[in-house]
Order: C-alpha cells, then sequence, then structure tokens
C-alpha cells in the first residue's frame, strides 16, 4: 500500500480522502489556499502545504504547486477528489511524468471519456447503448447539420464536445432555429473549454438521469455496483441522489451493468468511474463518463458496504480488485441530500461564518462535511458546504430517516437550502419515485 498521499482538493471530499487513509494506514499531506488553513482536513492532516491566494486558479488548479507540494511532503501518489483537476488528463501526465501514482485513470482514458464524442464512439464501439445523434462533430455546412437533425428528428439538443456541468448545450425545436443555436453553443464552448467542436443529440422530453458505478483494475477486472437515481436537478446540477433507482428491476441492471463492464475492459480503465445515462420508456442511453469518484458516491456504498474510495487508493497501488461481481450485492436503500450555502428561494450563495451548528444523528445517518462552529465559508469555491445521507432497509424507511436527519440538521448564521429538501422530501410524487430530470424545475417554476 502506499506510504504518502497528497490530497489535491478540499472540503468534504479532502476529508472523505484523508479518513480513508487514516484507516489504511496512510500518512496525509494536505495543501490549502490561504482562504482554507483552518478546513478540518487541514487541522487533521500530518502535513501541509499552502499552495497560493484563494481563487483556485492561483491555487487549487496551480498544476505546479501541486507537483511542487507533493515532492517537498514525499507524497507517493496524488487523489484528485473530484471537481478541480479531477478529469484533467494533462494534470494527470504531469502527476506521472513527475514519478508520482495519479490516483485515477490512465491520462489517455481521461482525455477519450473527457471528449464527448470520443467517449460515444468508444461507447457504441463496446456495445453500450447510446442516444441516437451525429455520430461525430458538426461541420459548417448548415444544409448538412439540417439534414442530420431531420434524420434524428426534432427536438434535438447540440453540446459541446468538452462541455460539462450543463454548460456548452442548447435544445432547438425547429430547424428555423438550428444554425444560430450552432453558431451560440460553438462560441459559447469556444470561451468556457477552449473547444468549439460541437455535436448533435435527440432530445428526450422527459428522461430519467440513471448512473452506474463501475470500479476496474486496469489488470482485467471490472465490476459494477448498482446505480443511482440522480433526477432531481436543478439547472444541470444534481440535488438529492438515492439507490437504488426506483423502477430499475434487477434484469435491467444486470443488462446495463455487463455492459459498462465490457466498455472498461474495452478501454483498458483504471479505478472508479461512472457511466451516466437518461433512461426513458425503459431504454437506457448513454450520455457520458466520469473518470473520478462522484459526489454521490456514498448511496451506493451504502446499499453495497464497499468502500469506494480505499478501493480507488488500493488499485492505484496496483492491487487487483478485492472482490468479484459475484459478491456485489444491493441491500435496502440510500438517499443523499447536498446541503449548499446558499438562499433556498433565490440559491444565491451565503457566505459567512457558522456560529452555531450541531449535525444529525440516529441508526442509518451518515454527515459528510468540513464545517463546524466558528468556520467561515469562502466566497471562492462551490456552495455545497455538506451531504447528508441515510440508509434504511426500504425506500419509505430511508426517507423518513432523511425527513428526521434535516429537522435535526442546524447551521446558523448562514443561509442553507434545508428548506428545499424538506420541500421534496415531502412531495407526493418523490415520495413516488421515478421523477424526471425536469420535474424539480416544474416545481420550482423556472423550467425553461
Amino acid at each position: 500500500m502506499l506510504d504518502k498521499i497528497l490530497i489535491a482538493n478540499r472540503g468534504e471530499i479532502a476529508l472523505r480522502i484523508l479518513r480513508a487513509c487514516k484507516e489504511l494506514g496512510i500518512k496525509t499531506a494536505a495543501v490549502h489556499s490561504t482562504a482554507d488553513k483552518d478546513l478540518k482536513h487541514v487541522l487533521l492532516a500530518d502535513e501541509t502545504v499552502c499552495i497560493g491566494p484563494a481563487p483556485a486558479a492561483k491555487s487549487y488548479l496551480n498544476v505546479p504547486a501541486l507537483i511542487s507540494a507533493a515532492e517537498v511532503t514525499g507524497a507517493a501518489a496524488i487523489h484528485p477528489g473530484y471537481g478541480f483537476l479531477s478529469e484533467n488528463a494533462d494534470f494527470a501526465e504531469q502527476v506521472e511524468r513527475s514519478g508520482f501514482i495519479f490516483i485515477g485513470p490512465k491520462p489517455d482514458t481521461i482525455r477519450l471519456m473527457g471528449d464527448k464524442v470520443s467517449a460515444i464512439e468508444a461507447m457504441k464501439k463496446a456495445g453500450v447503448p447510446c442516444v441516437p445523434g451525429s455520430d461525430g462533430p458538426l461541420g459548417n455546412n448548415i444544409e448538412i447539420n439540417k439534414q442530420i437533425a431531420n434524420k434524428i428528428g426534432y427536438p434535438i439538443i447540440v453540446k459541446a464536445s468538452g462541455g460539462g456541468g450543463g454548460r456548452g448545450m442548447r435544445i432547438v425545436r425547429h430547424e428555423k432555429d438550428l444554425e444560430q443555436s450552432i453558431k451560440m453553443t460553438k462560441l459559447e464552448a469556444k470561451t468556457a473549454f477552449n473547444n468549439d467542436m460541437v455535436y448533435m443529440e435527440k432530445f428526450l422530453e422527459n428522461p430519467r438521469h440513471i448512473e452506474i458505478q463501475v470500479l476496474a483494475d486496469g489488470q482485467g477486472h471490472a465490476v459494477y455496483l448498482g446505480e443511482r437515481d440522480c433526477s432531481m436537478q436543478r439547472r444541470h446540477q444534481k440535488v438529492v441522489e438515492e439507490a437504488p433507482a426506483v423502477g430499475i428491476t434487477p434484469e435491467m441492471r444486470k443488462y446495463i451493468g455487463e455492459r459498462c463492464v465490457n466498455a472498461c475492459l474495452e478501454i483498458g480503465y483504471r479505478g472508479a468511474g461512472t457511466f451516466e445515462f437518461l433512461f426513458e420508456n425503459n431504454e437506457f442511453y448513454f450520455i457520458e463518463m466520469n473518470t473520478r469518484i462522484q459526489v454521490e458516491h456514498p448511496v451506493t456504498e451504502m446499499v453495497t458496504g464497499i468502500d469506494l474510495v480505499k478501493e480507488q487508493i488500493s488499485i492505484a497501488a496496483g492491487n487487483p480488485l478485492s472482490f468479484k461481481q459475484s459478491d456485489v450485492h444491493i441491500k435496502g436503500h440510500a438517499i443523499e441530500c447536498r446541503i449548499n450555502a446558499e438562499d433556498p428561494k433565490t440559491f444565491m450563495p451565503s457566505p459567512g461564518k457558522i456560529t452555531r451548528f450541531h449535525a444529525p444523528g440516529g441508526f442509518g445517518i451518515r454527515w459528510e462535511s468540513h464545517i463546524y462552529a466558528g468556520y467561515t465559508v469562502p466566497t471562492f469555491y462551490d456552495s455545497m458546504i455538506g451531504k447528508l445521507i441515510v440508509y434504511g432497509e426500504t425506500r419509505e424507511i430511508a426517507i423518513a430517516r432523511m425527513k428526521n436527519a434535516l429537522d435535526e440538521l442546524f447551521i446558523d448564521g448562514i443561509k442553507t437550502n434545508i428548506e428545499l429538501h424538506n420541500e421534496i422530501l415531502n412531495d407526493e410524487n418523490f415520495q413516488k419515485g421515478g421523477t424526471n430530470i425536469h420535474y424539480l424545475e416544474k416545481k420550482l417554476g423556472i423550467y425553461e
């Protein structure tokens, strides 16, 4: 096993990685910006290194500073967490070129799956079902593009090949809007991702967002760990996630899971990864693969009993998977609510000092967070300050426990979205299960 790991992230995921390292007897080195010197994992790590000022571009996205931190602390490996540089192939390449282990896939794999066009091509080759689309990037000939759109059938969606996080996409319902939509998406993609390549897909009107968690050791072994339903979204950002997904039968799970495993073996995947699908009329349609640990990974851990972060670290150390597919069993139900420092009505960020705090507890309750009373939420980073995860023997029990846990969770001094989560948990259609990705926006009156 690795002797020391540099944690190249912040917040709750950095603390999550630190806890896994401690269980494995691995020493930790925490990096931090000047704004994050009082983060929980920084206070608990064996060593700390300040890598720059508060803005992420000058600290957590500063590759030379991160490599230098690994060098001065004598770390054997770097764990990128999620966000920041976790899916940056150039960073992974630089880490390995500098003599460290990157806890994640090989750079070429990240590059392959980070480009939506090449990812879809790879998935089709591996037998993973995909959304009908342009089968490649769009050219500049508008007449050919119109022919492609007509063949797919309106409505279609124009997407940036290098996009993500809900940016770089436009829905087109009529041919007259196609040319302008392509131009605008290209412009946005060039600005946001420095890559103006776009492609076209069929726009599914009322799909659910179902994703499959995988682990692969890069040595010819891969497993799937069931699915998560992440359909409760706002502005393409997940709000509530759960596992397993309502209405997905064991036969469906096996069908799509085996195809994801086959794809992992085809592309030589290494580490934890997630295949994201739109699901409509009992059909799965691949949209992208995330080559990192996901924010919502705890719900999978709760229903399988498998520690995904420890498996990531073990795989990076060169060990084969510690279990087989036949050892994976889905039991019970888990739900995660993302707790953000934001106004529950306007969704504007609400940074500031947390004056009072009380974490929920009880059977089946898991609170993943870096906050504490006296901690100041900075203005420079994502507004998520914690994740509340519950487990129940049934979905009904999990919902009841989540309601109790939300009632117990107390954060004073800043605004949070706890009120929104209470509203979702008490929603009749959420309680039935199976709502689509547009449901929350329609409920909030912001559906476009």
